[in-house]
């Protein structure tokens, strides 16, 4: 289970996970969050990754949903302290092509300016 926490920096919103991302009601969970930032007009989002401890399919899912949803939206979501094992399933999928990742909380948020 993953402890989710939202916070806010020059218009841009902060998801921090903790945890295992895995599926389950994590997925319900994410994807309500991510429903109501926008149904709220914020569209901006990193989420950041450093208290995650373990990824599955799953979770990648999650992620993938988040992002989709939010390029319908003409939002965007970027990743923040992406550990280097999420990092290569991100390579090996792919995925680093589609996410953009940040090792800084400063620069994630300034690439929304």
């Amino acid at each position: 289970m993953v402890k989710l926490r939202s916070r806010e920096s020059e218009k841009t919103v902060i998801l921090d996970i903790s945890g295992k991302l895995m599926g389950g009601s994590d997925a319900d969970e994410f994807r309500d969050i991510i429903h109501k930032l926008i149904e709220g007009g914020k569209k901006k989002i990193i989420v950041n990754l450093s208290g995650v401890r373990w990824v599955n399919s799953t979770g990648i899912g999650i992620l993938i949903t988040g992002y989709t949803t939010l390029r319908r939206n003409k939002g965007d979501l970027k990743l923040l302290n992406v550990s280097n094992k999420i990092e290569s399933i991100l390579y090996v999928t792919k995925l680093n092509l589609i996410f953009e990742c940040f090792d800084d909380e400063e620069k994630a948020v300034a690439s929304y300016r």
